[in-house]
């Protein structure tokens, strides 16, 4: 991350701080404490390395700092919570949708020797079984990650993304949602139809009975009727959905992505501040991306 990108990460602290009533209690303003947050997942260091001046230059660096135990305190505060969720908003434009939607997830694995008590068994990527999380996302067709969530490796990711689905707000009517096999389950594809979304996703198998087909409800049936009828119609569709792994790519890639967890993130609402950070620094570089593409297009 350059620094005309930190400057970008920084107004959105600033701006999201703003929405805020202002306390007049607090020693350290909140734009500061998440600042300090950024600056250190964005170099993969704990929460007390951002505590030491020795460790800012001239791209940030504060002119007095809390102690440890101040950040901390702060740092699992609703106000300092709420602005980490308003700068994603800002910086993923959730507002905007899309008619095209990806869902999926990934896993984030620790050691199988860790004693983290909200870390599960379960399978990680390639079928083979990890300790750990799995982030769960929904994804646009123009790689914006609009909606996350963070939860023990052992759940299925289809009741999170119906959670997720049902957080994100009103999409076009006749938005197309694209997942893999996993999430072809009957009552996913009747919430997605009660949103005005139609799950496209490839087949678990072809029911045939009479009950069956009458039970999974009208959305699942059509999709059973065009993976026969028009099988050509349904791959063309479903070509877009390794859009998602090149999300995930690139959330893992550049300076400050997103890598293994460290063993200092553990416990789930420290691995959800360390993923929605990353996700917010995933976003101020893919933003930066968009304009520079759109400059050299404009030029």
């Amino acid at each position: 991350m350059d620094q005309n990108q930190w400057k970008t990460l920084y107004a959105s602290i600033k701006s999201a701080a703003r929405q805020l009533p202002r306390d007049y209690r607090l020693q350290f303003s909140d734009a500061l404490i998440v600042a300090m947050y950024f600056w250190s997942v964005k170099h993969d260091r704990c929460m007390m390395w951002a505590c030491d001046r020795r460790n800012y230059n001239s791209v940030f660096r504060p002119r007095k700092l809390p102690s440890v135990s101040q950040f901390h305190k702060r740092m699992r505060s609703p106000r300092v919570l709420k602005v980490l969720q308003a700068v994603n908003d800002q910086l993923a434009h959730t507002s905007c949708t899309g008619d095209e939607l990806i869902c999926d997830g990934q896993a984030l694995t620790v050691n199988n020797v860790s004693k983290d008590p909200d870390a599960a068994f379960g399978y990680a990527s390639g079928g083979q079984l990890g300790k750990g999380y799995k982030l769960h996302v929904i994804t646009t067709g123009d790689n914006r990650i609009l909606c996350w969530c963070v939860r023990p490796i052992n759940e299925h990711e289809t009741p999170t993304a119906m959670r997720m689905l049902d957080q994100l707000p009103p999409t076009p009517r006749g938005s197309i949602l694209l997942a893999d096999c996993n999430y072809d389950w009957h009552d996913f594809h009747k919430f997605a139809h009660t949103r005005g979304v139609r799950l496209m996703s490839h087949l678990r198998g072809m029911a045939k009975h009479p009950v069956t087909l009458r039970q999974m409800g009208p959305a699942r049936r059509e999709l059973i009727k065009l993976h026969q009828d028009n099988p050509s119609i349904a791959r063309a569709v479903m070509k877009n959905r390794p859009k998602v792994e090149r999300t995930f790519a690139h959330l893992g890639g550049g300076d400050g992505g997103m890598g293994p967890l460290p063993k200092f993130v553990r416990r789930l609402p420290r691995v959800r501040r360390w993923v929605g950070a990353k996700i917010a620094l995933y976003h101020v570089r893919r933003n930066a991306r968009v304009a520079a593409a759109k400059a050299k297009a404009d030029a």
